[in-house]
């Protein structure tokens, strides 16, 4: 049963404050990258340790997606949102005043946790906000469309902040905008939850097993690089992380309200489609973070014109998007996965191929233009596999899962991916390799691990159900995930 604020409110006003938040965790995602090489500079960050200023956040924000939304269902979608947007909000003043590693990393998984308390209640609120049909399909695109603006302008912005200002403005940029939002939710946003006939369950303990289970697996590749993959703590922390994965899948089989119902992965499409976006969170991050280190420590870019180089690249996934939707009610999902891959790895091994110097148009904009596109393709078709079969009543769950997967394996696919590019570095120096050949190399290493990652959802397409949604149902599908 639903408990709802009855005064009157516009929805439209609703979903302004709604759709700036998601704007500011998104562009914290990618506002972030393009100060990688200043942060290093500044807090001494090694290469390996490099990767946690990202990871940190994306595996916070995914592991406690779920729980943010079972949070916002039962003690009030309002306050936990506010909850999650004043903790996004003081981890991002902490952020820019950070003075040591250890503080920015701690301080990121902070921001992450705010993150996903804040995105899982705004889209709950969206839910109940917009009855379902044109005005909520309506507010859905609206609300992911400026999230992915907020994508592709971050890069833009950072280089901006950081050229200008600092690498501390990455963060401090976030602290008005949140007290903004902050003292506008109670005019704007309704305030509701789930009337619970039973105890109230929160499954912390699956949430937790969960997140601490990928931390560690990453944290034991991470140290295979320095230690080597026989080390006892490398093998320590892998097996730790298998035991608490094993731990969580047992405590949500026997859960009675598990944050994941594994009953969900019974069709496979839900298990296929998770995995499709897991790839392909793990390709773009990887990606991400290897080419904004070589533009600014090769090429020798500021970090404004290295915003202004990965531009093509996010107008291109908002086309990507906008073709798939329109080609899906017409050649089905498959294809378009399908394809959409095949553009990601011919981009990501255009990219690879980038030396010390050479042209930005003949050298980085092909490929990138062509990943931009391929990643929402492969998103925009698995997510509408995702939500096939999904009841309304596990749509939150469903939404949870997939949004869990992209986190997830784009902080496991940055951590692989790094350390092996790392151990390339590492090896042509020690050789006598100027330090930008061996950046190139590492550079182009990441690139094509990731393709081989982009070549994987290839394969997974062709073996994914084929769905052809009409116009309407692709709507209705889209919305729901």
């Amino acid at each position: 049963m639903q408990s709802l604020d009855t005064r009157t409110r516009s929805p439209w006003g609703t979903l302004a404050v709604l759709a700036l938040a998601q704007f500011m965790v998104v562009l914290d995602v990618t506002i972030v990258n393009v100060a990688l090489p200043s942060l290093q500079a500044a807090l001494h960050f090694s290469p390996d340790d490099l990767q946690w200023v990202i990871s940190a956040y994306t595996l916070a924000f995914g592991g406690f997606l779920l729980l943010g939304g079972r949070l916002s269902d039962l003690l009030g979608r309002r306050r936990i949102f506010s909850a999650g947007l004043a903790l996004f909000s003081v981890a991002s003043l902490a952020g820019g005043l950070a003075s040591s590693q250890g503080v920015l990393i701690g301080v990121r998984a902070v921001q992450g946790f705010g993150g996903a308390l804040m995105s899982a209640a705004a889209l709950s609120i969206l839910t109940v906000t917009f009855a379902q049909g044109r005005r909520r399909n309506i507010a859905m695109g609206i609300w992911g469309g400026l999230a992915g603006l907020g994508g592709t302008l971050g890069v833009v912005a950072g280089g901006i902040l950081v050229d200008a200002l600092g690498w501390e403005w990455v963060f401090f940029v976030n602290v008005p905008i949140g007290m903004l939002l902050l003292a506008v939710t109670p005019r704007y946003v309704p305030a509701s939850r789930v009337e619970a006939s039973g105890p109230r369950t929160f499954d912390v303990a699956g949430s937790v097993l969960g997140t601490t289970g990928v931390l560690a697996v990453i944290f034991g590749v991470i140290r295979a690089e320095p230690l080597g993959w026989g080390s006892f703590e490398v093998l320590g922390s892998l097996a730790a992380g298998v035991a608490l994965l094993a731990a969580f899948v047992a405590v949500e089989a026997r859960s009675a309200d598990p944050l994941v119902p594994l009953r969900l992965f019974r069709s496979g499409g839900l298990s296929k489609a998770t995995g499709a976006l897991a790839l392909n969170g793990a390709s773009f991050l990887a990606m991400f973070f290897l080419t904004a280190l070589y533009l600014q420590q090769v090429r020798g870019l500021s970090a404004l014109e290295t915003g202004l180089e990965f531009l093509p690249m996010g107008f291109a996934a908002i086309a990507g998007a906008l073709v798939a939707s329109q080609v899906l009610s017409r050649v089905g999902t498959r294809p378009v996965q399908a394809v959409a891959a095949g553009l990601s790895v011919v981009g990501l091994l255009l990219l690879s191929r980038a030396g010390v110097s050479g042209g930005y148009v003949t050298q980085l904009l092909p490929g990138l233009v062509l990943f931009g596109a391929g990643i929402t393709g492969i998103g925009v078709s698995a997510q509408v596999v995702a939500a096939a079969d999904v009841s309304h009543a596990d749509a939150g769950a469903v939404s949870g899962v997939v949004n869990t997967g992209y986190q997830v394996g784009g902080a496991l696919g940055l951590a692989v991916i790094s350390t092996l590019s790392t151990s390339v570095v590492t090896g042509l120096l020690a050789t006598g390799s100027s330090q930008a050949d061996a950046l190139t190399a590492g550079f182009r290493r990441g690139l094509v691990l990731a393709a081989i990652l982009a070549a994987a959802n290839v394969g997974l397409a062709l073996w994914s159900r084929h769905l052809v949604p009409d116009a309407d149902q692709l709507a209705e599908l889209a919305a729901v995930a």
